[in-house]
């Protein structure tokens, strides 16, 4: 198994009696898009904010490429690259020039390097307008470069599509896989949109209200969903019935002119004859496999924003 960049044991923040973060446990291992979903308050920046010493944990311990933050904060900030909530900047100078200041900040990042990362970010074109000119998505791409100048082992990005049209969700994505297939980067992003975490990560951690809900691979969520069955049928109510004492009463639920069964397709043609011989009128039967929306409002209760 691929060593993990970043690990996270029993991580928790307590203020008072509250636990914002309780007891959270994963690894991001090396080249992995990972991410960090859950609702809004949900604790994903706090838990950002512990991961780069920006607040204390209550109790856990964080490892970066094997070094506790806790213990060696400095060394272990030499292997990340972040932005938490907006990317800063200077609006008055340019791309280039901002990258320049940032990269005297951290020992040999190369003339040559600075003009790699804008090349990997797209940036060539607009690199020495100034930054005020730039869209947000433009500001966004220059806040990852900035933040990946000193070839960090672990890029974290908190909801770093805040503000951007779906195009320029799209780039962000598409710089972002690009990052963690050529430069081996591990990248943690967290967000509450489903949408844009389930095109882009290799695996996500599920959060709500601090814990851990789940943790799984996208390939996974989207191979080895489940199906349910729409039925329209000319007596909807009396099917229901029928249906209620076949299946498990909580299987059969109405759906607007449809019933709704939480069941594999392999049972519709016994669903068919079952209601036929009772007389009542199929109008339509097909199976449909649960979204990744819904798998994930089910495991959140309702509560994810997507």
């Amino acid at each position: 198994m691929t060593e993990a960049v970043l690990e996270l044991r029993s991580v928790t923040k307590r203020i008072g009696t509250c636990r914002i973060v309780d007891n959270l446990t994963f690894d991001v291992p090396a080249g992995e898009v990972f991410g960090f979903l859950g609702p809004n308050g949900a604790g994903k920046t706090t838990t950002i904010r512990m991961i780069v010493g920006l607040i204390s944990m209550t109790k856990g311990e964080v490892r970066i490429k094997g070094v506790s933050v806790r213990d060696q904060f400095e060394l272990a900030m030499t292997h990340v690259g972040a932005i938490v909530e907006n990317p800063e900047m200077y609006k008055f100078l340019t791309g280039y020039q901002n990258l320049v200041h940032f990269a005297r900040r951290h020992h040999g990042v190369t003339k040559q390097r600075i003009d790699e990362v804008v090349k990997l970010l797209g940036l060539q074109n607009r690199i020495h307008e100034k930054v005020k000119r730039y869209s947000l998505g433009m500001r966004q791409r220059l806040g990852v470069a900035q933040a990946i100048l000193h070839r960090p082992s672990l890029l974290i990005l908190d909801e770093p599509t805040n503000g951007l049209d779906p195009a320029g969700i799209r780039e962000l994505r598409d710089y972002l896989r690009n990052l963690a297939r050529e430069e081996g980067i591990s990248v943690l992003v967290s967000s509450h949109l489903l949408s844009e975490i389930e095109l882009m990560c290799d695996r996500v951690a599920i959060i709500q209200s601090g814990k851990l809900v789940d943790i799984r691979s996208m390939e996974e969520a989207r191979t080895q969903t489940q199906s349910k069955i729409l039925l329209e049928a000319g007596d909807i109510d009396a099917a229901r019935q029928l249906l209620s004492q076949l299946f498990d009463p909580s299987q059969v639920a109405a759906a607007g002119s449809y019933l709704e069964i939480a069941a594999d397709k392999s049972v519709i043609p016994n669903i068919a004859r079952v209601l036929i011989a009772a007389d009542i009128e199929v109008l339509g039967i097909h199976a449909v496999q649960k979204s990744l929306e819904e798998q994930f409002l089910e495991i959140t209760g309702g509560e994810m924003v997507v």
